[in-house]
């Protein structure tokens, strides 16, 4: 390069790594950008999810404990919706929305099966390692974007539902809304901390590249 890299470069090379399964140089990288930004969460937990496709367990704990002794904290996952001028947030394993209970059911009975039947799986990979298969699909049933979904779609409009969520959309999640997509006919706009995501019948703007 003509100019020297900064972190929003290396972090895209971080992601390709994460997408193409390359540990040897997403180590590199990542180690670079820890140096570069010791503070910022993302870079941990990036690296450690590459460590963890590649099941490189013993590297995921040496991660998330020099994020211990660093004082470094990922932030709580909400996500936002607005229905009638009024915005609801969901955040991961919510127990505070009144009609938790509705959207869980929502989600278990209604969502899940129909996108089980068009090919969804349930990508535990990069979930917490120290739990067993079960709990990890309840954690990721319980991510906050798939709580609003579940909450909005039995009273969606002819409009685009929008989501506004402060993190990175993991890759079950975007697999799931993907699905949701095709399976319910709903157009869904997604922004996250990184970009907007446009899906509609199955199709997804980012071709899965995020």
């Amino acid at each position: 390069m003509p100019v020297k890299p900064n972190s929003p470069i290396w972090g895209a090379l971080l992601g390709a790594c994460w997408i193409h399964k390359n540990v040897e140089v997403g180590e590199m990288v990542g180690k670079t950008l820890l140096e570069m930004q010791p503070e910022y969460s993302g870079h941990y937990v990036l690296l450690s999810n590459i460590y963890a496709r590649a099941n490189k367990w013993k590297d995921v704990t040496v991660m998330r404990q020099m994020m211990k002794d660093r004082g470094v904290r990922k932030p709580t996952g909400y996500s936002l919706i607005e229905i009638d001028g009024k915005v609801h947030e969901f955040t991961i394993g919510d127990k505070i929305h009144p009609e938790i209970e509705k959207i869980e059911r929502m989600w278990e009975d209604i969502i899940l099966p129909k996108i089980k039947l068009a090919g969804y799986v349930g990508n535990t990979a990069e979930t917490m390692f120290d739990i067993d298969e079960e709990e990890k699909e309840g954690a990721l049933h319980r991510h906050s974007e798939k709580l609003a979904i579940a909450y909005i779609i039995k009273i969606w409009p002819p409009t685009p539902i929008r989501i506004v969520k402060n993190l990175r959309v993991c890759e079950d999640c975007h697999t799931a809304t993907k699905l949701i997509s095709m399976v319910f006919q709903v157009e869904l706009i997604v922004r996250d901390r990184n970009r907007f995501h446009h899906f509609k019948e199955g199709t997804r703007s980012c071709m899965d590249y995020w």
